[in-house]
């Protein structure tokens, strides 16, 4: 094994690394700026080659957009990742409920381009979006037929004309990641510690390559959308077709709402969402249709000794409350993945890796013990907390009990972990273990570029 050699000559590292130093300028080694910039360069391209977002005829908020999902990537990449699998699990869902319908024609490629808000239709007002049921739907009554997809805007070429995938840029994010990963391990085998920066830093890489191979076929950077006409509709159908539509917030027709920068934030709505919405309302339907009729005997019982019987609006006045309302909904998982015996644990894993990455510098040196186990305790809350969070398959801003504040809190717990992780690894610097400074030597090795 090659022996280390130190990158600076002003501090001496003990065996205790008792001696803690704090800026370290650049020489022939590491120093504190190029072990920063490199970390940092490396989160940059892990997060932007990794982010695939949805479609904007605004060019401000498209920009908006992506810079929003950049800060959710950094600070919770869990997320981006949960979103990603949940995103390939409603198109893999159209596809197969498209493939004799299409003749098995209609590909991931084309799921991923209309469940990305890329195909809309005409509106007097401007333009809506053709929702992935709702295509599938007009799909099923003979509405359209996939012969007629080019014009349509689904036309595999012209999809992969309109993305942006740069792959200049992939190849330099795949080789910044390669080559930081390889000296990470090189570090470890010569028993030379990681800085705390760059333990975060390779906590991000598993979860942006799992990302990137659920988005492998999805369209980057789609700046406009496939605008069409809708096909000639019965008044009974168009009344279905719209009904159909999983939210309106992202429609172009000049609503406030569609204008708000707010919007930007939001994650895409499922169809898995729409579909919980509406048997939800049928169920409060029902509730409402069981109260008039348990009522009505006795409406009409007063009506005989001549009270006047309003019939069904009165009978909705004793409902029960249990209406379906505007909730804010935290999160919202895929039935499907939510029950599946094989993807779901898998999911959690996600959702537990990345703190469970940072505890690779568990024994790493930090200015004080106190630090110390903040650190170790924020790690160990992200993941208890995360862990936990997920195993609620729909958390609402909406007392139900006990279980509510549990749901509710622990994503609260998560961001202040992640505050105080991203904190102590800024703090680190000022006092850092002089042998995150050492170098290695590679003379000896064939893997001269380390």
């Amino acid at each position: 094994m090659a022996p280390a050699s130190h990158s600076a000559a002003d501090h001496n590292p003990s065996p205790t690394a008792e001696v803690l130093v704090g800026w370290v300028l650049e020489s022939s080694g590491r120093g504190s700026l190029g072990l920063i910039v490199t970390c940092l360069f490396t989160i940059f391209l892990c997060t932007w080659v990794v982010i695939h977002a949805r479609v904007y005829r605004r060019p401000s908020h498209r920009l908006l957009h992506k810079m929003a999902l950049f800060i959710k990537a950094i600070i919770a990449p869990e997320f981006i990742a949960v979103e990603g699998l949940q995103e390939w699990s409603q198109s893999q869902r159209m596809v197969k409920d498209c493939a004799e319908l299409t003749g098995g024609r209609l590909k991931l490629i084309h799921a991923y381009y209309i469940s990305m808000l890329a195909l809309r239709y005409r509106t007097p007002h401007g333009s809506r979006v053709i929702w992935p049921n709702q295509f599938t739907w007009m799909l099923q009554q003979g509405l359209v037929k996939w012969d007629d997809h080019a014009q349509w805007g689904l036309a595999e070429e012209n999809i992969r004309d309109k993305s942006n995938a740069d792959g200049a840029t992939k190849l330099l994010a795949l080789a910044q990641v390669s080559w930081f990963a390889a000296q990470s391990v090189m570090r470890s085998v010569h028993k030379l510690p990681l800085a705390q920066l760059e333990s975060m830093t390779l906590s991000y890489i598993p979860l942006f390559a799992i990302t990137y191979l659920f988005w492998w076929v999805k369209p980057k950077d789609v700046k406009t959308p496939s605008v069409v006409d809708l096909p000639d509709m019965l008044p009974e159908q168009k009344a279905i077709f719209d009904s159909m539509a999983v939210s309106n917030n992202f429609d172009d027709e000049g609503l406030k709402k569609q204008e708000s920068l707010w919007t930007i934030w939001a994650l895409t709505p499922r169809v898995f969402e729409k579909e919980a919405a509406d048997k939800e309302f049928l169920e409060a339907q029902q509730r409402r249709d069981m109260a008039f009729h348990d009522l009505r005997p006795i409406l009409v019982r007063q009506n005989e000794f001549g009270v006047r019987l309003k019939g069904r609006s009165s009978a909705v006045m004793v409902h029960d409350g249990k209406d379906v309302q505007k909730e804010t909904v935290v999160a919202n998982w895929d039935p499907e993945l939510y029950h599946s015996k094989t993807l779901w644990p898998i999911t959690c894993l996600f959702g537990a890796s990345f703190g469970a990455l940072h505890l690779i510098a568990w024994y790493t040196q930090f200015p004080t013990s106190t630090e110390r186990w903040l650190w170790r305790g924020a790690a160990l809350a992200s993941i208890a907390s995360m862990l936990v969070f997920m195993q609620f398959k729909r958390v609402v801003v909406r007392w139900g009990g006990p279980l509510t504040l549990i749901s509710l809190v622990s994503p609260v717990v998560y961001l202040l972990s992640r505050v105080v992780m991203i904190g102590g690894v800024i703090a680190a610097f000022r006092a850092s273990d002089p042998a995150i400074y050492d170098t290695y030597v590679v003379s000896t090795y064939w893997v001269h570029f380390l």
